[in-house]
């Protein structure tokens, strides 16, 4: 259609109040050429349909055109007065009356501005006096002389000889559904927001007889009451603005009935069509409300609403590419649309895509600097990115604009705690707390941080406080129940893991919840039933099945392990009163020295890097297992000194076979195979009898104290799995993960990435899957060698691909272990997979534990020679470095399915301790010892970088020796578990 022809097509709809169709008219219009008279046109259709949010938006545009022009100042004043903003209202007319009043030509225009001003102050100021909220007609009156400019292709109609209409006789103030910003906008947050309800519109007013307006220049035509039944173009609009109103009311029934109805008689109504998706979308039946605003784009593919009411939707639906591919057609029609940008932006956030999250989250509060969401989740972006300090000022952002704004709150204290900054996090909480001490989330994450700081008694409070606000949280329940069978209270974690059993699930990460509470709870019973014996037959590794303990590592359905394993007893049939005993939770004087040696002991595990938090049962932990392996260890060093003394020889320990994976025998029965591990009793202790022992039987003292402290984690012997253990168990340490750059070891990337590089560029080859890709052309390895990356890395692969890093051996000179594999993954089209995994393998195993075997009896040898007993660190040189090489062999196994990190410095500190050696300071900031090993090539290299900071720092001492024996000071499971459970200690 020519530009003429459409002038003309629009004067007609406007005349015959087709307001619908009129918006179309100058979609296309506005779409090849951005006029200002144009937008105003549009705005005040929308005005007649009630859609308040896109006349203001309208209005902005015009503004930013042409900053002195009147009627957008009118017209958008009046939206924000239709939609009770009288502030907002009178704020704008008096900016338009300021800009225009010393030059205006359009005196009429000015003079109805100033009037509106006028009368809102005298109406405010009869409020004041009344005490009345009421508003004086005059302001919500539409001024008679409203313009809608009918440019021809010619020339241009000035404003006033254009067509005026008054206002609806029929008028059905509040805002629509269809807009964006605050009614109708279907929501794709990550954590708290949901498909919120419009604001209600006000009271229908009844049509009645009246004359409208609405010619050129003083031409009148006379409108009745008959033509809102007859005028079939009219009555549709009518009833549209009426469906629109039942969606804002939270009527969505209704409001589609209406849609229905409007629809039977015009199939192709693109904004019914709108109208009804909307209201889907409100029902939750979201792919009815696709297919609606797939078909209102096939009426009008130029409905900029339709496109960004489907890619809300198919957001909510986790279709998280193709709405964004939605609403980026949106802002084709709305270029600058904060709305539109804001939306796209969580969305991308929640695609994972935070480089593209950011974008369009900082191109919003750039045009909407009032935009509390956008900041929030603009910070929560620029986290994921690794961006710390920018995304805690857009946090704070957030906050300034509003002090109450629960979500901005618990983002920032979510950032503070993922930085390991409880101090920081505990305040934000209780910021929460006072806008709204019922806000069952805070809770929540003031538990799981008190949990993660090994404080589980004071998380189960919260936790409960939690609950009693929402009852069917899973989250809370499953971390009550984990709390309470760590303290021992397990008819307490016994109901919780059932109530998470019992509860309906809705998404993969409630299914993953409910899986780990079948095998936890199994784990809970298994542990009651052993609270009563002694601490040594407390045996996972050995009394549980090693297909339960697969799957539980790898969080798989528990079908499968329901029909193959024997379940474990009842709580009845376990322990009396599902609780530790009385005894068991007093401390005697000898009880209480142990403890506050162990806290001393345990803290030197920590450290001081982003994202590790301090957790006082961890360090209590490492202490009595640290001061339990230098008790033992110590023991057997003596008797194997007497025996050197007296001329007998002391037997080697012959190298133990590998033996089968399947090891466990059935869920809860110790009478499986032969055990190597710590499943002993006092009686037959190892290290005080004649019978040798191995490097794994002091390791799985460390091992059993991990396992006992935090039943969350899955922490088992891998070589006690299944037969069908595979390189899913392995251990992993993610450095990327996509886009997200890992806070705990995203600072090892560069180092990590010039290992890739070195392994490649020497051995010309990587790992595609299980074959060789080799990589043979100088100019490639050139390429390499300069890479900053592992996107630039991947791209010159062009592959998925792993290498491994190596581990020269020190029992066989010249060999070469195979050390931990670093693989680079593409995910999809936003990011990379850049992670560290213990490789699994019969041959590796064998290779480590002969290593591991040979480090053993080097410090053995070390310890039982001349020079044991002597105080001068520089004469006990071979055995420090025989404790730093089986620590290096440690960490490049990784043995255990989690906590191979915390097992090994546990270890190391109990044989400084043995060896009179007194480890006193702290791990230095930034320093990882387990990634130290990882990424060392030889045991060597890894003693030059740790002794540096850990040598200085020994210091001479045996006061160790007069500590209580934690064998017998703790000698049930029972008393292990209240001794981990009770802080009444500094």
């Amino acid at each position: 259609m020519a530009p003429a022809s459409e002038r003309l097509e629009l004067v007609k709809l406007c005349s015959s109040r087709n307001w619908s169709k009129a918006i179309r008219v100058l979609d296309s219009l506005l779409s090849r050429s951005c006029s200002i008279l144009d937008l105003c046109n549009r705005a005040f259709c929308y005005s007649q349909l009630e859609l308040h949010k896109h006349v203001i938006k309208d209005c902005d545009r015009a503004l930013e055109l042409d900053p002195a022009l009147l009627q957008a100042y009118i017209l958008k004043g009046n939206a924000f007065s239709a939609l009770g903003r009288k502030e907002d209202a009178l704020h704008v007319w008096e900016e338009g009356y300021t800009k225009n009043v010393y030059e205006s030509a359009d005196i009429k225009q000015l003079l109805k501005l100033e009037e509106l001003v006028e009368s809102v102050k005298q109406n405010s100021a009869i409020a004041n006096e009344t005490d009345s909220n009421e508003f004086s007609n005059a302001v919500t009156r539409k001024p008679e002389n409203e313009v809608i400019s009918t440019e021809c292709e010619s020339d241009a109609i000035d404003c006033s000889d254009a067509v005026t209409c008054k206002s609806d006789p029929e008028v059905i103030s509040g805002d629509s559904a269809l807009d964006s910003s605050n009614t109708a906008t279907l929501s794709t947050d990550i954590e708290s927001r949901s498909l919120s309800k419009a604001i209600n519109s006000s009271d229908i007013i009844q049509p009645s007889d009246a004359t409208e307006k609405c010619g050129r220049s003083d031409e009148t035509i006379k409108v009745s009451k008959k033509m809102f039944v007859a005028g079939n173009t009219l009555n549709l609009d009518i009833r549209l603005s009426r469906g629109i109103a039942q969606v804002n009311e939270g009527k969505y029934v209704d409001a589609i009935s209406i849609f229905d109805q409007v629809l039977s008689e015009n199939p192709k109504y693109a904004e019914a069509l709108i109208g009804r998706g909307t209201a889907y979308a409100f029902k939750r039946e979201l792919e009815a409300a696709i297919d609606d605003f797939t078909m209102a784009i096939k009426c009008n593919s130029s409905a900029g609403e339709a496109w960004k009411r489907r890619g809300q939707a198919r957001a909510a639906l986790g279709e998280f590419e193709e709405a964004i591919e939605d609403l980026g057609k949106a802002l084709e029609f709305e270029p600058n649309s904060s709305d539109i940008l804001h939306e796209r932006g969580i969305v991308s956030f929640k695609f994972k895509d935070y480089h593209a999250a950011v974008e369009d989250l900082s191109s919003c509060v750039k045009s909407d600097r009032e935009n509390k969401s956008a900041y929030t989740y603009l910070g929560l972006a620029l986290f994921h990115i690794g961006e710390y300090c920018q995304a805690k000022e857009a946090h704070l952002k957030s906050i300034k604009l509003d002090r109450s704004f629960l979500e901005a709150w618990t983002h920032l204290a979510q950032f503070y705690q993922d930085l390991a900054k409880p101090e920081e996090a505990l305040e934000c909480i209780e910021k929460i707390l006072l806008v709204d001490e019922r806000f069952a989330k805070a809770y929540y994450l003031r538990g799981l941080l008190y949990h993660m700081m090994g404080q589980h008694r004071a998380a189960v409070k919260d936790l409960t406080l939690g609950l009693s606000i929402d009852g069917s949280n899973i989250e809370s329940l499953y971390l009550r129940a984990s709390c309470y069978h760590a303290i021992g209270e397990y008819r307490d974690a016994v109901k919780d893991y059932d109530s998470v059993l019992d509860l309906e699930n809705d998404s993969m990460d409630k299914f993953v919840l409910q899986c780990l509470a079948f095998y936890q709870k199994e784990i809970a019973l298994y542990t009651a039933s052993k609270a009563s014996s002694e601490f040594s037959w407390f045996n996972i590794d050995g009394d549980v099945d090693p297909l339960f303990k697969e799957y539980w590592c790898k969080k798989l359905h528990p079908k499968y392990v329901c029909e193959r394993v024997f379940r474990q007893p009842t709580l009845r049939d376990s322990l009396k009163k599902g609780r530790l005993k009385k005894q068991e939770l007093s401390f005697t004087k000898q009880k209480t020295s142990l403890l506050q040696a162990a806290d001393r002991i345990g803290q030197k595990i920590q450290y001081e890097c982003p994202g590790f938090l301090p957790n006082k049962r961890q360090y209590r932990m490492a202490g009595l297992a640290a001061i339990e392996i230098a008790q033992k260890v110590g023991k057997a060093w003596r008797l194997l000194r007497s025996a050197s003394k007296s001329g007998k020889k002391a037997r080697r320990r012959e190298r133990p076979t590998i033996q089968s994976y399947n090891r466990g025998g059935v869920c809860c029965s110790t009478s499986s195979l032969p055990e190597t591990s710590a499943s002993y009793s006092s009686s037959e202790d190892k290290f005080s009898s004649n019978r040798s022992f191995s490097w794994k039987d002091i390791y799985s003292i460390a091992v059993k104290w991990r396992q006992i402290s935090e039943p969350c984690d899955p922490v088992v012997w891998i070589d006690k799995l299944s037969e069908e253990a595979d390189s899913g168990v392995g251990y992993q340490i993610p450095i990327l993960l996509g886009q997200a750059k890992v806070v705990r070891y995203f600072p090892m990337n560069l180092r990590t990435l010039n290992v890739v590089k070195s392994i490649i560029r020497k051995l010309k080859y990587v790992h595609v899957d299980d074959n060789v890709f080799y990589i043979s052309e100088a100019e490639t390895l050139k390429k390499i060698a300069h890479v900053e990356s592992c996107s630039d890395l991947y791209g010159i692969i062009g592959k998925n691909f792993w290498v491994t890093t190596t581990c020269d051996s020190t029992a066989f000179e010249g060999k070469q272990l195979e050390g931990t594999r670093i693989s680079i993954r593409r995910m999809g089209k936003i990011g990379f997979d850049f992670a560290i995994q213990a490789p699994l393998s019969s041959s590796r195993w064998e290779d480590y534990n002969t290593e591991m075997e040979a480090a053993w009896e080097d410090l053995c040898t070390a310890c039982c020679d001349e020079l044991y007993g002597s105080s001068d660190p520089t004469l006990l040189q071979n055995v420090n470095d025989a404790i730093l090489r089986m620590t290096y062999y440690w960490f490049n196994f990784m043995p255990l399915a989690r906590g191979s990190a915390v097992v090994g410095l546990t270890v190391m500190l109990g044989l400084f301790l043995a060896t009179n050696m007194d480890v006193t300071a702290s791990i230095p900031p930034g320093v990882q010892v387990d990634c130290e090993a990882l990424l060392s090539p030889n045991s060597q290299l890894f003693i030059n970088t740790i002794k540096t900071w850990l040598y200085p720092s020994l210091r001479y001492n045996v006061a160790w020796k007069d500590y209580p024996d934690v064998t017998s000071t703790f000698s049930t499971t029972g008393s292990v578990v209240a001794a981990l459970s009770t802080y009444f200690l500094s």
